[in-house]
């Protein structure tokens, strides 16, 4: 049975993003909504929390599917970097 994946966009256009497998991105993607449903964490909180969510049960590392997922969300514009030192990251809708 053949892998399904799906191709990550990137927030800036002129790059290409990675390809995953669909259910590393759909578990990595819930985590990191969950995460910013209820904070606004710099890059380093973000992804210790996605380790933290995701240990014991990832196969891989988390923490680089974390970033793919995330460059992929900041483009679909469901998630934003604030423009505030340190950058932090927030839901959009």
């Amino acid at each position: 049975m053949k892998l399904e994946t799906i191709q990550t966009l990137h927030p800036n256009p002129e790059k290409i993003n990675k390809k995953i497998a669909l259910e590393k991105y759909l578990l990595i993607r819930e985590v990191i909504l969950e995460i910013l449903n209820t904070q606004e964490p710099t890059h380093m909180e973000l992804m210790e929390e996605i380790y933290e969510k995701t240990k014991g049960n990832f196969e891989g590392n988390a923490q680089w599917y974390g970033e793919t997922v995330k460059l992929d969300l900041e483009a679909r514009q469901i998630i934003s970097r604030t423009k505030t030192k340190p950058v932090r990251y927030v839901m959009l809708r």
